[in-house]
């Protein structure tokens, strides 16, 4: 870590589809959510290159139906992603704008521009949203650098990393990463820290937003103490994917009606993305709305009814998924849903009626907390640990203790051992971070003098089934016959949740180290 600068510690909500910065005020003994320049609590997550200058936010996001391919949105998806993941092939059918494959199959953002293109990183493009949430700060509490910046629970070690590099091109010195449910249940729990008589309750956080969901089963304790018990989730699902199934629809229906496919045409496919997700807004209080564009496609106007019905029958397989992911959740973390104490909703699409209500139904008729703002409580948290990790704030906020866990299982590919190809687990999911865990492998050859340690983050049995994060080779094993030689294996987890493995061979000391950064191999 960075050595902290003077000035106040900002906590940032890096969301899919829209951003928002908070600052701990010890003058006023609480959190303030900080305006943009147009005088808005949240920010769109959106770059686009209008052929003069970049323009981050709302200005990018009020041109997009003009500029199209080159306007920039859902960059988190991209965050510490190959571009031959089938998921990321998946979307980049569906955006207007072009993404290409870079070195290292890292995906790169390309801004059309005469006489040279500009190719920016997915990292890049996130650091220009993060350094006008930086500017947004400066401009109303004065110089900041330190902050902390949230990520879905899910991330895996390569999207956390990617985060904090955004967060350093963007001028940020980076204190911690924390999980937005966990930053959620902060705020939720200083919210309810005047609660006298409260006990320590078992809370869960269903946090839905545009891109990703993320549902998070904490214990928090009078005094401050946050224990996360288990996280589950999806990196991709989100109101992003209730969008695309509204605008899939609409497509289907114009080229019904009209003999005309409309799904080439950027310009025409963007107006429908606005429209669908006004439309989507509209439905979460009415039961009926109207989608009507000019002029969509060949000089041709749309216009269609859209009910809440059919809404919720074109997603309802996403909504099944986000109950199924509470089931496990609840499952990793040995408990049953009687003993949960609160339902906290989390994320712009927990305002959808469907959601909400399978929500009852799934914990038999308990009322759902909606007492935090489901936009801002995700920053609002970050930036109250942003304050405890500062010195900052009041006995509530010095408080506080957080324990957090890793999201997904870490370990080995076991050709070093006996089961050839299989995933060796050295520290499970939902452990406790942050850890050190260590196990022995054994030399699989007579005379082996070398053991390659390959790196895997999964839940799958074969580890070629997992995310492959790195990869070194540990040299000077004394040569000996099959099985004799031991070798340690350390895994360490910081509190960002980002990983540092060793191997050390036991009869020499020899010992090589790697930290998993943004590298893709």
């Amino acid at each position: 870590m960075d050595t902290m600068v003077k000035g106040p510690a900002i906590g940032i909500d890096l969301g899919t589809t829209y951003s928002c910065v908070a600052v701990w005020f010890d003058k006023h003994n609480r959190v303030e959510i900080i305006p943009n320049e147009q005088g808005n609590k949240i920010t769109p997550s959106c770059v686009a290159w209008n052929e003069y200058e970049f323009l981050v936010g709302e200005a990018a996001k009020n041109q997009i139906s003009r500029n199209p391919r080159n306007t920039v949105f859902d960059v988190k998806r991209l965050m510490g992603s190959r571009f031959s993941e089938k998921i990321v092939q998946n979307d980049i059918k569906s955006w207007p704008f072009k993404v290409v494959k870079g070195s290292d199959d890292k995906p790169v953002l390309v801004f059309e521009n005469e006489p040279e293109n500009k190719n920016l990183s997915p990292e890049e493009i996130s650091s220009m949203i993060l350094k006008r949430l930086k500017e947004a700060a400066e401009a109303f509490i004065g110089t900041c650098r330190d902050a902390v910046i949230t990520v879905p629970a899910y991330f895996s070690d390569k999207q956390r990393q990617a985060t904090k590099d955004a967060g350093k091109m963007a001028g940020l010195n980076v204190l911690r990463l924390i999980s937005e449910p966990t930053a959620a249940a902060i705020a939720y729990g200083i919210d309810k820290s005047a609660d006298k008589n409260r006990s320590k309750k078992n809370v869960l956080v269903f946090d839905l937003g545009g891109g990703t969901f993320d549902v998070s089963l904490l214990s928090i304790c009078e005094g401050g103490n946050i224990n996360v018990k288990a996280v589950g989730g999806d990196t991709h699902l989100g109101g992003e994917d209730f969008d695309k199934s509204m605008v899939n629809y609409c497509v289907q229906m114009f080229k019904k009606k009209e003999k005309k496919d409309l799904s080439d045409n950027a310009r025409a496919m963007v107006k429908l993305k606005v429209a669908c997700e006004r439309a989507k807004r509209d439905l979460s209080s009415t039961t009926i709305t109207s989608i009507e564009i000019d002029y969509l496609h060949d000089g041709i106007d749309f216009c269609i009814k859209f009910t809440r019905a059919k809404f919720e029958e074109l997603n309802a397989a996403f909504f099944k998924m986000c109950i199924k992911h509470v089931e496990n959740c609840l499952k990793d973390g040995n408990m049953q849903k009687e003993d949960v104490d609160e339902v906290v909703l989390v994320g712009g699409s927990t305002r959808i009626p469907k959601v909400q209500q399978m929500l009852m139904d799934f914990f038999d008729s308990k009322p759902l907390c909606k007492s935090i703002n489901a936009d801002e409580a995700v920053a609002y948290g970050a930036a109250v640990l942003a304050a405890n990790l500062r010195g900052k704030g009041d006995e509530s906020v010095k408080g506080l203790t957080l324990v957090d866990v890793t999201p997904l299982s870490l370990g080995v590919d076991a050709k070093i051992g006996n089961d050839y190809g299989m995933m060796s687990v050295v520290i499970p999911r939902n452990t406790p971070i942050p850890t050190i865990m260590e196990r022995i492998y054994f030399t699989v050859f007579d005379k082996q003098e070398c053991m390659n340690i390959y790196i895997y983050e999964g839940e799958s049995k074969k580890a070629k089934e997992n995310i492959l994060l790195d990869s070194f080779v540990l040299h000077g094993i004394p040569p000996a016959p099959a099985g004799e030689q031991k070798v340690n294996v350390c895994f360490d987890i910081d509190d960002n949740g980002i990983l540092n493995v060793s191997a050390q061979v036991e009869s020499t000391g020899n010992r090589k180290r790697i930290k998993i950064d943004k590298k893709f191999v």
